[in-house]
C-alpha cells in the first residue's frame, strides 16, 4: 500500500513539472486572468491609485539620486569585472612569456645534449607524424583523380619529405650508389622525378628505401604497395644485419645502423598497416607486438596506437585495457587516441543502460561519474573530437602529419575510430549528453587548465596548413566578454543618461515616461476591453464577488 502511494505520489510529482515545462505559458494566462477578476476584492486599483500619489509626491532630486546611486554601482561593477580580465589576460601574457623562455632554454639544451622533460615539451606546438597517415599513391591520389582536389598540402608534404630525409638517409650513402640516388630523390618536389629515381636506384642495387617510395606514391592499390613493401623488407633485414655486425666500428658505421633500423621498423610498420587494410586484422596486430618487442626504444613512430585500433577492429576490450595501462601514463605524452579510447572503455561499461533522464532523477553511479571524467578529460584535450564523432561535422581524409590537440589530430582519429564508437551501444548517445559540460569546468581554457596544459593558442595557425584549403578549420571557441559586463557597463550609461536628462529637463522627461507607459499597457488594455464586451457582464458580476 505504501509502494502504491509512494508511486502515485511520484507520478502527480512529474505531471506537475511536465505541466510547468510546457505549458507555463498558460499557467501564467490564467493567473493574470484571475488577478485581474479579483482586482476589486484585492483593491488593486486603489494600491496602484496610492502607489501613483507617493510617486507623484517625489521631487526630481529623488529620481537623479536614484538614478545617479545605481550609475555608481554599476560603473564600480564594471570596473571591478573589467580589472579581473585584464589581470587574467596579463597572467596569460606572463606565462606565454614563460612557455617562451622554457622554449629557448630547451633548444639550448638540446644542442649541449641534455635531457628534455616532458613538462617543458608540452609548451611547443609541435607537429607530429601520423601514426596512421594512408598512402600516398594507393589512397590519396586515388581520392584526387575522383574529386580533382588535393587531400594533402604543401606544408604537410614537405614536412614528410624532411621525416624521409631524416629517417631513411645518412652521411655514408654517398659511398653506395643506388642510396646516394635516392638521398637526392628524397629532395625532389615532382612526384614522376622521385619515382624515376627510384627505378634508377633499383636497377643498380636492391635498395630497400627505393622500393618503400614506389610503394607509398607509384602503387596505386594496397595489394600493390604490399608486395614493394615485402621485396624492401628482405632488401631492408639483409642491411641491417650487415649494419648491426659493424655498428660498433665507428660514428659512420653507427650512424648507419640507425638508418637501417628506422628504414626496417618503417616497412614492418606499413606492412601490418596493409594487413589491417586488407582485412588480416589478427595477423596485423601479431606484427604490431612483434615490432614494439623487437623495437621498445622506437616509441617515435607511435605503434601503440596502430595496435589499439587493430584490437577495437577485434573488439578485444581486455587487450586495449591492457595497452592503455602502459601508454596512458603521465610521464608520457598524451594523445587524441589514448583519452579517447580510455573514455570508450569506460563508456561502454554504462552506455547501454545510460538515459538522462534517469540520471537526472536518481542521480550518476560511480561507473557513470568515472565514464563522465573519462570524456571530460578526453575533450579537454581535444575539443574538436566530439563534433566528428556526432557527425556534426563533415570528415575529410587526415593529413599525413598532425597537431596534438588540434582540428588535424581530431580528423584522424574520428577517420579511424568513429566506427568503433558506433559499434558500442549507446556510447555516441552518452557522449552527445556530456561532452559539452568539460567547457562549463574550463570556461577559459587559454587561460588555465584542468587536468592538462592550457589549450595552445597556436593550434588554429598550423592547422590552417595542414589541413586543405576546402576545410572549415574546427577552432576553439574564441574567448568573448562576458554578458554580465557587457549589460552592466549598458546599465550605467543608460542610467547616468537618464540621471542627466531627468536633472535637467524634469517636466519634459515625466511626459515622455508617462507615454512610454501608456504606449507599453496599450496591447494589455485592448485585450482587457475586448474580453470585457465579449463576456456579459452578468458573468463578471458573479466572478466578483466571489
Amino acid at each position: 500500500m505504501a509502494e502504491a502511494g509512494t508511486g502515485f505520489l511520484e507520478q502527480l510529482k512529474s505531471c506537475i513539472v511536465w505541466s510547468w515545462t510546457y505549458l507555463w505559458t498558460l499557467w501564467f494566462f490564467i493567473m493574470l486572468f484571475l488577478v485581474y477578476i479579483l482586482r476589486v476584492p484585492l483593491k488593486i486599483n486603489d494600491n496602484l491609485t496610492t502607489v501613483s500619489m507617493f510617486l507623484n509626491t517625489l521631487t526630481p532630486k529623488f529620481y537623479v539620486a536614484l538614478t545617479g546611486t545605481s550609475s555608481l554601482i554599476s560603473g564600480l561593477i564594471l570596473v571591478s569585472t573589467t580589472f579581473i580580465n585584464m589581470t587574467l589576460e596579463f597572467d596569460f601574457d606572463i606565462q606565454n612569456c614563460i612557455s617562451g623562455f622554457m622554449q629557448i632554454n630547451r633548444d639550448s639544451d638540446a644542442c649541449q645534449g641534455k635531457p628534455i622533460s616532458s613538462v617543458e615539451q608540452t609548451f611547443k606546438c609541435k607537429v607530429w607524424r601520423n601514426p596512421l597517415n594512408l598512402f600516398r599513391g594507393a589512397e590519396y591520389n586515388r581520392y584526387t583523380w575522383v574529386t580533382g582536389r588535393e587531400p594533402l598540402t604543401y606544408y604537410d608534404m614537405n614536412l614528410s619529405a624532411q621525416d624521409h630525409q631524416t629517417f631513411f638517409t645518412c652521411d655514408t650513402d654517398h659511398l653506395r650508389p643506388a642510396d646516394a640516388i635516392m638521398q637526392k630523390a628524397w629532395r625532389e618536389r615532382n612526384p614522376q622525378a622521385r619515382i624515376s629515381a627510384a627505378h634508377e636506384a633499383l636497377e643498380l642495387n636492391e635498395c630497400a628505401t627505393a622500393y618503400i617510395l614506389l610503394a607509398e606514391e607509384e602503387a596505386t592499390t594496397i595489394v600493390e604497395a604490399e608486395k614493394l613493401f615485402k621485396q624492401a623488407l628482405k632488401a631492408g633485414e639483409g642491411c641491417y644485419r650487415r649494419s648491426q655486425q659493424l655498428q660498433h666500428h665507428g660514428a659512420q658505421y653507427e650512424a648507419q645502423h640507425r638508418r637501417d633500423t628506422n628504414v626496417l621498423v618503417y616497412i614492418k610498420r606499413r606492412l601490418a598497416m596493409c594487413a589491417r587494410k586488407l582485412g588480416r586484422t589478427r595477423e596485423a596486430v601479431k606484427m604490431m607486438r612483434d615490432l614494439m618487442k623487437e623495437f621498445p626504444l622506437l616509441s617515435m613512430f607511435n605503434i601503440h596506437e596502430n595496435l589499439l585500433e587493430a584490437l577495437l577492429e577485434l573488439q578485444a576490450y581486455a587487450d586495449v585495457q591492457a595497452v592503455l595501462a602502459k601508454y596512458d601514463d603521465i610521464s608520457l605524452p598524451k594523445s587524441a587516441t589514448i583519452c579517447y579510447t580510455a573514455a570508450l572503455l569506460k563508456a561502454r561499461a554504462v552506455s547501454d543502460k545510460f538515459s538522462p533522464e534517469a540520471a537526472s532523477r536518481r542521480g550518476l553511479s560511480t561507473a557513470e561519474m568515472n565514464a563522465v571524467e573519462a570524456i571530460h578529460r578526453a575533450v579537454e584535450f581535444n575539443p574538436h573530437v566530439p563534433k566528428y564523432l556526432l557527425e556534426m561535422k563533415s570528415l575529410i581524409l587526415p593529413p599525413e602529419h598532425i597537431l596534438k590537440r588540434g582540428d588535424s589530430e581530431a580528423i584522424a582519429y574520428a577517420f579511424f575510430h568513429l566506427q568503433h564508437w558506433k559499434r558500442v551501444e549507446g556510447a555516441l548517445n552518452l557522449l552527445h549528453c556530456t561532452w559539452e559540460g568539460t567547457f562549463r569546468m574550463i570556461p577559459y581554457p587559454l587561460e588555465k587548465g584542468h587536468l592538462f596544459y592550457p589549450y595552445p593558442i597556436c593550434t588554429e595557425t598550423a592547422d590552417r596548413e595542414l589541413l586543405p584549403s576546402f576545410h572549415e578549420v574546427s577552432v576553439y571557441p574564441k574567448k568573448e566578454l562576458p554578458f554580465f559586463i557587457l549589460f552592466t557597463a549598458g546599465l550605467c550609461s543608460f542610467t547616468a543618461m537618464l540621471a542627466l536628462l531627468t536633472h535637467q529637463f524634469p517636466e519634459l522627461m515625466g511626459v515622455f515616461a508617462k507615454a512610454f507607459l501608456s504606449t507599453l499597457f496599450a496591447p494589455l488594455n485592448f485585450v482587457m476591453e475586448k474580453v470585457e464586451s465579449i463576456l456579459p457582464s452578468s458573468l463578471w458580476h458573479q466572478l466578483t464577488r466571489i
